[in-house]
């Protein structure tokens, strides 16, 4: 399906949110050079400049913060301005946050809103003014979600918003198929960009650690905290591919092949491990993901009370 691309798409106008860094950022600057009019979005003021100081004079950015209304709102009428009659050809939902993620107790629950109001609710909120322009232009919509928008194995909001995504882009693909638009969905394994920063990571690890009642420190035990850490950098270590043009390629395939697909796993902890696990059987998957993370102390307490048939 990479031979069958469609045609005229220099000059088509493609909006990109979370454009300050990581996949965003790489896609606006190999969509630019393609001769795309790229419109990227980025939170802040630094990341703009940087994109603008790196690409042709066609590329434009706006700030846009998805958690604000009336950030969104004037986002949009950025991009009606700059469409100009035309309609919007492809919109990418790539902006996301992943922290805080921990065990679910030691969680509040702005903890949940802080990541499903830009991950899930801002998306849709885009999503739906920009509807107009991607019918017009009979457009694409391409959603950034995840391997744990397949198989959820993390306390917070990340992989509920993640699956959030999922069921959106599958009910929205339904709906828009009778007007030409066409969705798909990227599910991208773990790649290092600044979501999954583990200075980040670890700072609200240890802020959720610190605001813990006595009586879930106990249950979890002193030495989890530096074990659950030692695992999450283990396991960025080991599975984090640097390599994110794999999953901008995806994007890519997604915006100009005439047959995108539905869904992109992007890497090869995606392709090979969390995707195929998503389908084992749950005792499987559950000793999988157990073997990834540290067992509190009021698990091992209770195992070894555990009489043993001889």
């Amino acid at each position: 399906s990479w031979i069958l691309n469609v045609k005229d798409l220099n000059g088509k106008h493609v909006f990109i949110t979370g454009c300050d860094s990581g996949f965003g950022n790489l896609l606006a600057k190999q969509l630019d050079q393609r001769g795309f009019h790229v419109i990227a979005a980025c939170l802040i003021e630094k990341g703009s400049r940087e994109l603008l100081a790196c690409t042709s004079l066609s590329l434009k950015t706006v700030i846009l913060n998805l958690t604000d209304s009336s950030s969104i709102a004037n986002a949009v009428e950025f991009v009606k301005q700059e469409t100009d009659g035309e309609g919007l050809f492809g919109l990418v939902n790539n902006a996301g946050r992943a922290t805080p993620m921990a065990p679910t107790d030691w969680m509040q629950i702005d903890d949940f809103h802080t990541i499903l109001d830009v991950n899930l609710m801002g998306l849709i909120e885009i999503t739906l003014k920009l509807l107009p322009l991607l019918k017009k232009a009979k457009g694409r919509v391409i959603n950034v979600a995840s391997v744990m928008g397949r198989l959820a194995f993390l306390g917070g909001g990340y992989c509920l918003s993640k699956w959030g995504v999922e069921a959106f882009s599958y009910i929205l693909r339904r709906d828009m198929q009778h007007f030409g638009v066409k969705v798909s969905i990227i599910e991208p394994g773990c790649f290092k960009t600044g979501v999954t920063s583990s200075e980040v990571i670890e700072r609200d690890l240890l802020r959720l650690w610190n605001q813990l009642t006595p009586e879930v420190r106990e249950s979890y035990g002193d030495k989890y905290f530096v074990e659950y850490i030692r695992a999450q950098r283990f396991s960025m270590k080991r599975l984090c591919d640097s390599d994110i043009s794999k999953v901008t390629k995806c994007m890519e395939h997604a915006l100009i092949a005439k047959y995108p697909r539905t869904r992109y796993g992007s890497g090869w902890d995606a392709k090979f491990f969390w995707l195929p696990l998503s389908y084992a059987p749950t005792l499987l998957s559950d000793m999988m993901l157990r073997m990834l993370l540290p067992t509190p102390a009021a698990s091992r307490k209770s195992l070894s009370r555990v009489p043993l048939d001889v």
